[in-house]
């Protein structure tokens, strides 16, 4: 019998995102040197001020000749289980800090991570050499470490080691080209020197020497700038010492942006690429005027003919030959594009193209007001609506005003697909022989002779498949025995030999499997689509259709990806 007083409580989405969304964040910024005169905390940020921190660890003694009595530590509070409080790091004083991360010699130039309670750090420990100084020690460490959630993903803490390891190469080269590094360090360490001599004579001394460095050292600024960057958007963009540019992006926090609450990690976007093909078109989610104007000064002369050439009607293959590249440079720049939140993968428009309403849309009065200002007279929700059954482009056009009502579709289509109301299905071709059918395997033959493109070995036929649309990728080869070959009689059928040689070509192929959509074969074969439709309306018997996302743009959706 159940209890009617029961009560269940429910996970809020929103609250779920939000605490997601936090692990993504970095708690602080740390710089740690270690040399001769021993380790130091040179900076962090956000730091915290001495009326905000917790007297029980980090007041200090006013008189230096006071003892501490044994039972005091004994029965002292035992430390607390969590370093985390307001979103920031805290319970760690700079001496434990600069003590973890100063590293030894033999772990320089490796991951650095550690995690004390609920909290993980992450850095990539650089040593510097000094050949031909003065000094005793030759070498010098330092460690740019971020603190994040201990429960952050592996994904989100690789990315901030990624950003680590460039901050400090950038040091290590301005410390090579002109001796950047050593001129900040010293100035932190004297005014770490200043504030500590002032706090003894002063025992009402409030005063923070992270907050003074940040006035006179550009490099705490960048760091600064680096830690708020992550936080707000994801995207950094540093010019070390004015010389050296660092430029990383987040993507977890990025893609958020253009579809909020949608975490992207970096593997996901690479099964994307790795399923990229010369058919797929890209879609810039931002102007391409605006695009080109955010490049860096540095940025590839080729990255600025493809977004010149830019056109979402237009597949990859087309743009390459447009834009004068190569095919392999068109897919690494879009995988660029993609990473960053500029771009996202589509297939072409055309009028055969068949677009559903997304399952996660989310339609705000925002977006709809953003709707009715770039679409003047039109209601977002009356037009979204028309989508709510799977719909083809040519079934939405007007054969009497079709030029003028194409370029709106077209547009309103790509205002959509940008903001991720619409996703396109296309159509799957699976073999399902009845009991008068045939068996996939099988190859018709009206002669007794082996089939075009086969080879006779050992008594078997092998037929060699064709690439799948990018270099070096194959299909595996079929071998048939002769026994297997079946004399299809089609004069029961009234089908012509040529149609049943093409199907018996796309079976072996493995195109009728379920896993390969009609632009795709379109693609791979050189076929024209009324080919297609007519294979599928005469062996419709055997042949059965499905409608489904191509499973390279699915992971846009939050509601597909791959498995």
């Amino acid at each position: 019998m159940k209890n009617k007083y029961m009560v269940t409580f429910e996970v809020n989405p929103a609250q779920q995102w939000n605490e997601k969304n936090m692990e993504i964040n970095p708690l602080s910024i740390i710089l740690v040197k270690s040399d001769s005169k021993g380790d130091r905390m040179l900076f962090r940020y956000p730091h915290i001020t001495n009326h905000e921190r917790d007297s029980k660890q980090c007041a200090k003694r006013k008189n230096p000749y006071s003892l501490i009595i044994a039972e005091d530590l004994l029965q002292s509070t035992p430390c607390p289980t969590s370093n985390i409080t307001n979103g920031n790091l805290s319970g760690l004083p700079d001496e434990v800090l600069s003590t973890l991360f100063a590293v030894k010699p033999e772990l320089c130039e490796m991951k650095f991570e550690l995690k004390v309670n609920n909290v993980r750090f992450v850095g990539h420990p650089t040593l510097l050499s000094f050949k031909g100084t003065k000094e005793v020690n030759s070498s010098m460490l330092f460690n740019v470490v971020f603190a994040l959630h201990a429960q952050a993903d592996q994904s989100v803490v690789k990315c901030y080691y990624d950003l680590s390891k460039r901050l400090g190469i950038a040091l290590r080269h301005e410390e090579k080209r002109c001796g950047f590094l050593s001129d900040e360090i010293k100035m932190m360490v004297s005014t770490h020197d200043e504030v500590a001599t002032r706090s003894e004579e002063e025992s009402d001394c409030d005063e923070s020497p992270y907050e003074l460095i940040l006035k006179k050292s550009s490099l705490a600024k960048d760091l600064k700038s680096a830690f708020n960057s992550l936080c707000s958007t994801g995207i950094v963009n540093l010019s070390i010492n004015k010389w050296i540019l660092v430029s990383f992006c987040l993507p977890q926090k990025v893609h958020q942006f253009h579809k909020k609450g949608f975490i992207m990690n970096p593997e996901t976007i690479d099964k994307c690429l790795n399923s990229l093909r010369p058919y797929h078109s890209l879609l810039l989610l931002i102007e391409p005027k605006d695009l080109i104007e955010s490049l860096p000064i540095d940025a590839s002369p080729a990255l600025h003919r493809l977004i010149e050439m830019y056109n979402p009607l237009k597949s990859l293959q087309t743009l390459a030959a447009d834009s004068d590249l190569t095919l392999s440079q068109v897919f690494q720049l879009t995988g660029h594009l993609v990473y960053w939140a500029k771009a996202t993968i589509i297939y072409p428009l055309c009028e055969t193209n068949v677009y559903v309403i997304s399952p996660d849309a989310v339609i705000s009065s925002h977006l709809m007001e953003t709707f009715s200002d770039q679409f003047p007279g039109l209601c977002l929700l009356q037009v979204i609506s028309e989508f709510s059954l799977p719909t083809s482009v040519s079934h939405k056009l007007n054969p009497l005003n079709q030029s003028q009502q194409q370029q709106q579709l077209v547009k309103i289509i790509i205002w959509m697909l940008k903001n991720h109301l619409l996703l396109q299905l296309h159509t799957y071709i699976q073999y399902m022989p009845t009991v008068n059918g045939r068996h996939p395997m099988e190859i018709i033959s009206q002669d007794g002779s082996s089939p075009t493109g086969a080879t006779e070995n050992d008594g078997s036929w092998s037929l060699n498949n064709t690439p799948k649309g990018t270099p070096n990728e194959t299909r595996t080869e079929i071998a048939i025995s002769k026994d297997e070959i079946f004399e299809y009689r089609s004069e029961n059928f009234h089908i012509p030999s040529d149609d049943t040689m093409l199907l018996d070509k796309f079976c072996r192929l493995g195109y009728f499997d379920g896993s390969h959509h009609l632009e795709e074969i379109m693609y791979l074969e050189n076929i024209r689509r009324s080919q297609l439709l007519q294979i599928l309306d005469k062996f419709r018997d055997v042949l059965i259709t499905s409608q489904h996302q191509d499973p390279a743009i699915a992971l846009f959706y939050s509601h597909h990806g791959f498995t």
